[in-house]
C-alpha cells in the first residue's frame, strides 16, 4: 500500500469548502498525493478568519517549519490585506464593488502577541484594521494589479476613472491617495498653451477614528494634535519649467519622497506645508499621470509614519496603476469631446424652439436612444406657410450615427426650402425622395409631411413609409388617421399620394417617430393601439370638454415607455388646433384695375368697424394701399386680400407675379420706392413669400 497521504492546506481568508479541486493561493483547498514533506523556510504560514472553531481533537495544527508547531513566540507574516472578521466596517466608507480587490494568502491566525513590522496587534491596538501590510510575494502584486485596473477599466467618464483608481489603492496599497489632473486637460492631439496648471481632482484615505477630518498625524505630533491634510494640500500648483515638479513628471517613473527628485517636487505640489503632513522616506510614492501625448497629472500615495514603509517593488506597481488610470483619462477626455461634439451636432440639426403660428399650438419632446448614443436620424419641424398655414413634419432616417444625423440635416434643411416653395406634400415628398438618392444609394428615411389650414379647419397628409399620425378629438376620442402608408424615402421610382381630412377645433394631432411605439418587446400596431389608448384615458381627465394641457399630454404619452421600450430614439410633435373662427376672417376678389386701392380701403375700414378695431383704420388703409397698389400694376389675374383678426391683426395681398418686393432706400428724386419702407416702419411684422402661382405679402399690427 503506497505510504502517500492527503493534506489539506488553508490558504486564503475562506473557509474549506467540500469537494474543491486544486486550485490557485487564493483557493479554499489544495490536495496533493505526494508523501508529506517539510515545508521550505521561505514558505507563508497559513492564514485562518478569526472566530473559526478550534480544530478536532487529535488533529494537528498547521506546521510552521519542519513539522512542528509554531511556537508562542513565533512572528506570523500577515498579509498586507488581512483583516479581523470582528472588525465592524467603517459606517461613512462606500461598500466596495462586486470586484473586490484580493486578499493575499499567506497569513496565519492573529493571536496576542503577534507583530508586524515591530508594531504589536494586540486588541485591535497598534495598527488599525484595514492598514496595507507589505505583499510579501511576486504573486500578490500581480493579483492586487489585476483586480486594480480592471476597476480602474471599469470606468468611462473621467470621475469614474479617478475613483476607480482612489478605491482600487485604498485602503489595499495605501493610507490615502491625492490625485492631480492638468487644468485643462489636453483633448487628443490638442498642443496645450501656457503654463501647465495641476488641479486637486480626487483625494481618498482612511479615516480614523480619532481623527474623523482624514488628517494625516505627523510623529512628531501628539494623538491630540491632527492635521487635516485637507487643510493644508494646495488646490492647485503651477509646475514652473525647470523646477524639481517639472523634472519628475518628465522622468514619467514613480519616485520615493526620498529620492533626491522628489526632496523639492512634493513641497512645490502640495503646498509649502507638506513637509509637516507629508510621511517622510519611502512611506510616499509620487507617481507621474502620463496619457498617450504628454504629462496629464500625478498621483501621490501615502502611508502614516507609523505604518510599513513602501517596499521598492511597489514602485512597479504604482507604475502600473498610474499607466493604466493615465491612458483611461486619456480616453475618457476623447470620447467627452466626441460626445460633446454629438450632442452639438444634434442641437444644431433640431429647432431650437418651434415658431408661434396663427391657430395652432404646438409642443415637441426628443429623446436620445441611449446616452452613449446622443445622435440619430429622428427629427421634427414646424414651418410656417403663406395664408396663416402651417406644415408639420416628423422624419426619421435609418441609423443613430453621426451620418444619420448629417442626412437628417440636409433632409430637413430640404424640406424647408420646398416647404417655402407652397408645394403639395405629396410633391414635397417626391423633391425629398430624388434629394435622397442623390445623397446615396442607402439613404433611407421615413417621412410624413401634414399642412394644417386653421381657416378651413383642413388638414392635408401625405405619408413615405412613416407610423400612422393620431388625432385626438376634443371629446376624448382618439383616432388613427387612415393615410396610405407609401414607400420610404430613397426607394425612388414611386408616387406620394396625399388626403385632406378634417381638422376640428380643439383636437390634438400627434406625429411622432417609430421608437415611441415598436420595440423588442412589441410590434408597430401594438404599440399604436397602446398609443391610442393612453391619449383616450388622459383626455378623460379633463372632462369631455376640455383638452388636456398639450405639454403635460406629451409627459403622459412618453410615459408610456417601459425599462425595455427604449430601442431607438424618439421625436414627437403635437399640435392642438385652435383654428380661427369664420367670424374673424375677411375675404375679398380685387380686379387688377386703377379703382382697386380704393376699394380695398373702403372694404377694409367696415371690417374694422364691425371688429371694433376703429383705431387701426389709418394704418390698415395706408399699407393697404401701398401693397394693393404694387399688386394690381404688374398683375393679370384678380387680386386676392384677406384680414384674420387672431392675437393681431393680418392682412394678406395675394397677386400672380412671382417676383418678391425688395425693401429699398428711395432717392429724393424717386417718384416711387416708398411703399415698403412706410410698411416696414408702421407694421409690426411683414413679410413676402413665393407661391405656386405668385406671391404673398403679409404684414401684422397688434391691436391698441
Amino acid at each position: 500500500m503506497d505510504s502517500t497521504r492527503v493534506t489539506e492546506h488553508p490558504t486564503s481568508h475562506e473557509r474549506p469548502q467540500g469537494g474543491a479541486g486544486p486550485t490557485d493561493p487564493r483557493g479554499a483547498l489544495l490536495r496533493t498525493q505526494e508523501p508529506m514533506r517539510t515545508a521550505p523556510a521561505a514558505a507563508l504560514p497559513a492564514q485562518a478568519r478569526m472566530g473559526d472553531a478550534p480544530a478536532e481533537p487529535g488533529t494537528a495544527a498547521p506546521c510552521a517549519k519542519g513539522g512542528q508547531a509554531p511556537s508562542e513566540h513565533a512572528q506570523p507574516a500577515l498579509s498586507e490585506h488581512s483583516q479581523p472578521a470582528a472588525t465592524e466596517p467603517d459606517p461613512h466608507r462606500p461598500r466596495p464593488a462586486p470586484e473586490t480587490i484580493p486578499a493575499q494568502p499567506g497569513g496565519e491566525p492573529e493571536r496576542s502577541g503577534a507583530t508586524v513590522g515591530g508594531l504589536e496587534r494586540r486588541s485591535g491596538q497598534g495598527v488599525p484594521p484595514g492598514a496595507p501590510m507589505p505583499m510579501r510575494r511576486d504573486g500578490d502584486r500581480l493579483r492586487f494589479v489585476g483586480a486594480a485596473t480592471r476597476r480602474i477599466a471599469r470606468g468611462i467618464d473621467l470621475d469614474e476613472i479617478v475613483m476607480g483608481l482612489c478605491r482600487a489603492t485604498v485602503p489595499t496599497f495605501s493610507d490615502a491617495i491625492l490625485v492631480y489632473l492638468r487644468e485643462p486637460l489636453p483633448v487628443g492631439d490638442e498642443r496645450p498653451t501656457g503654463p501647465m496648471v495641476l488641479r486637486l481632482r480626487r483625494t481618498d484615505r482612511i479615516p480614523e477614528e480619532r481623527d474623523t477630518e482624514g488628517g494625516f498625524m505627523p510623529s512628531s505630533l501628539q494623538p491630540e494634535q491632527p492635521v487635516d491634510l485637507a487643510v493644508v494640500t494646495a488646490e492647485q500648483c503651477e509646475v514652473r519649467p525647470g523646477g524639481a515638479l517639472a523634472e519628475v513628471l518628465r522622468g514619467v517613473r514613480p519616485v520615493f519622497a526620498d529620492a533626491p527628485a522628489a526632496h523639492d517636487a512634493l513641497p512645490e505640489l502640495l503646498g509649502p506645508d507638506a513637509e509637516l503632513t507629508v510621511p517622510t522616506g519611502q512611506r510616499a510614492i509620487l507617481a507621474p499621470l502620463r496619457g498617450r501625448r504628454r504629462v496629464i497629472g500625478a498621483a501621490v500615495f501615502l502611508r502614516r509614519p507609523e505604518r510599513m514603509a513602501f517596499e521598492q517593488d511597489d514602485l512597479l506597481v504604482a507604475a502600473q496603476l498610474a499607466t493604466h488610470s493615465a491612458l483611461g483619462i486619456d480616453k475618457a477626455v476623447l470620447y467627452g469631446r466626441e460626445a460633446y461634439i454629438a450632442d452639438e451636432l444634434q442641437r444644431t440639426m433640431l429647432p431650437e424652439a418651434l415658431p408661434k403660428c396663427t391657430g395652432v399650438r404646438l409642443a415637441h419632446r426628443y429623446l436620445p436612444a441611449a446616452e452613449t448614443a446622443r445622435v440619430g436620424g429622428d427629427w421634427y419641424d414646424a414651418i410656417p406657410l403663406p395664408g396663416s398655414r402651417v406644415a408639420l413634419v416628423v422624419g426619421d432616417v435609418m441609423g443613430h450615427s453621426m451620418t444619420s444625423a448629417a442626412i437628417m440635416g440636409q433632409l430637413r434643411t430640404t424640406a424647408q426650402t420646398l416647404a417655402g416653395l407652397d408645394l403639395p406634400p405629396q410633391e414635397v415628398l417626391h423633391h425629398l425622395d430624388e434629394q435622397a438618392q442623390r445623397l446615396g444609394t442607402d439613404r433611407m428615411a421615413t417621412c410624413l409631411y401634414a399642412v394644417y389650414d386653421p381657416v378651413s379647419h383642413r388638414i392635408t397628409i401625405a405619408n413615405a413609409g412613416h407610423p400612422p399620425p393620431v388625432l385626438l378629438h376634443l371629446g376624448g376620442r382618439a383616432e388613427v388617421l387612415r393615410v396610405p402608408p407609401g414607400a420610404p424615402i430613397g426607394v425612388g421610382g414611386v408616387d406620394f399620394e396625399a388626403v385632406e381630412l378634417d381638422a376640428p377645433a380643439g383636437g390634438t394631432l400627434l406625429l411622432y417617430t417609430d421608437g415611441l411605439v415598436e420595440s423588442r418587446l412589441r410590434d408597430v400596431w401594438t404599440g399604436i393601439e397602446q398609443l391610442r389608448e393612453k391619449l383616450a384615458a388622459t383626455a378623460q381627465l379633463t372632462g369631455p370638454d376640455h383638452p388636456p394641457p398639450l405639454e403635460a399630454l406629451c409627459d403622459e404619452v412618453l410615459d408610456m415607455l417601459g425599462p425595455g421600450d427604449r430601442d431607438d430614439d424618439i421625436a414627437l410633435l403635437a399640435a392642438r388646433f385652435d383654428g380661427i373662427a369664420p367670424s374673424d376672417v375677411a375675404y375679398w376678389f380685387l380686379e387688377p384695375e386703377e379703382m382697386a386701392p380704393g376699394r380695398a380701403r373702403r372694404l377694409a375700414r367696415h371690417a374694422l368697424s364691425r371688429w371694433g378695431l376703429e383705431e387701426l383704420t389709418d394704418s390698415v388703409e395706408l399699407l393697404i394701399s401701398e401693397v394693393v397698389t404694387n399688386a394690381v400694376r404688374y398683375a393679370t389675374r384678380p387680386v386676392t386680400l384677406r384680414l384674420l383678426r387672431t392675437d393681431v391683426l393680418r392682412c394678406e395681398v395675394t397677386d400672380d407675379v412671382p417676383q418678391l418686393p425688395r425693401l429699398r432706400q428711395a432717392r429724393a428724386t424717386d417718384e416711387g420706392g416708398r411703399g415698403l419702407y412706410l410698411v416696414n416702419r408702421l407694421a409690426k411684422r411683414w413679410g413676402a413669400t413665393r407661391l405656386s402661382a405668385g406671391k404673398v405679402v403679409w404684414f401684422e399690427l397688434n391691436p391698441a
